[in-house]
């Protein structure tokens, strides 16, 4: 029998052998995830392993393996509620591979993403998911396992996205459908290609096929909201026929929905809203507003997919995965 007794006597992986009737190379082969071990040893060592409350030497089996079982997820902020429900989901999902997540907020600065990159090259995380708008291409190499949500690079990288392009258009189908006759776009653009950028391509090409004129802002990134704000009171005091907006994202159409409020607007009687993600309060109860929602648990899922293939094969060959959208009806249309 093995009795711990304190610290001084914590169960070793010889004790783990010991316990499920094994060698010491067969205990280090589970824990390492070295394939090849039959169901039945993995069962008796996992066993062991729970029975004696084994703690594995993180340290020590990451220098052994070259590998500390932790992906970095960089996120532009933490405070964007898209931004938090992915990282929730990546989160999870990486639990149940026994991997570590590596929480990066950058803060949009692309100084701080280049130094999260160069971590890996240190050995101190396996891989990197991203979502990024930053010029950090440099950094990137080939053989270095890295994803990207929404966006894509010279130097191809595997990303995830949503289906933005069908989105846009299925903004544009229910403006139209909840009665909008005069309807504009409002969003923003970054100098590096994503696929954000898609949505207001699909409102676009949808209106043309249906021969509707529409009104657009349409800034360069970064843009305080108070520019939001200007152009849009400008925009209506030029058209005040304007009745329904799709808006780039539901963060936009929470502050456009504020100051038409604040100017005497009532939403959705006199202007319709549509915003883009699907943001929610929290993981049972939406927002309310009308939007076209990403899946962004199918998101992140997706991505972890591609980092892990990355991880096992560096030079796999780089993949996109796209997930269709849904339109999701609220409070901010009629």
């Amino acid at each position: 029998m093995i009795v711990m007794k304190g610290n001084k006597n914590m169960a070793t992986m010889k004790d783990v052998a010991q316990r499920a009737g094994v060698g010491v190379g067969t205990v280090s082969r589970v824990i390492n995830h070295v394939p090849g071990v039959k169901k039945s040893t993995l069962v008796k060592v996992k066993e062991a392993i729970k029975e004696l409350n084994y703690i594995p030497d993180e340290y020590a089996r990451g220098l052994k393996t070259k590998s500390s079982r932790t992906i970095a997820l960089i996120l532009p902020s933490i405070w964007h509620p898209f931004f938090s429900e992915f990282a929730y989901y990546v989160e999870k999902r990486l639990y149940k591979e026994d991997y570590k997540l590596l929480l990066c907020n950058s803060n949009r600065d692309p100084k701080e993403e280049a130094k999260y990159i160069k971590m890996l090259k240190q050995n101190k995380i396996d891989a990197i998911i991203a979502i990024t708008y930053s010029d950090i291409g440099q950094y990137i190499y080939s053989n270095i396992p890295f994803v990207s949500l929404d966006r894509y690079f010279e130097k191809k990288v595997s990303y995830v996205t949503s289906d933005n392009y069908e989105g846009g258009k299925l903004a544009a189908k229910e403006l139209l459908a909840h009665g909008a006759k005069n309807i504009a776009y409002i969003g923003s653009h970054s100098k590096y290609p994503n696929a954000t950028m898609l949505r207001k391509d699909g409102f676009d090409d949808y209106l043309k096929e249906h021969d509707i004129n529409y009104k657009e802002i349409f800034l360069h990134e970064p843009v305080p909201e108070a520019d939001f704000i200007n152009h849009l009171l400008e925009m209506l005091t030029a058209h005040p026929e304007i009745d329904g907006i799709f808006c780039h994202t539901d963060s936009l159409l929470l502050t456009l929905r504020k100051a038409l409020i604040q100017h005497g607007y009532r939403v959705p009687e006199d202007i319709q809203l549509i915003g883009f993600d699907g943001i929610k309060m929290d993981s049972a109860h939406s927002l309310g507003i009308s939007t076209i929602a990403q899946p962004v648990e199918k998101l992140a899922n997706g991505a972890v997919d591609l980092v892990l293939k990355k991880i096992a094969d560096p030079s796999v060959k780089n993949e996109a995965k796209m997930y269709p959208v849904k339109y999701i009806n609220g409070n901010t249309t009629k």
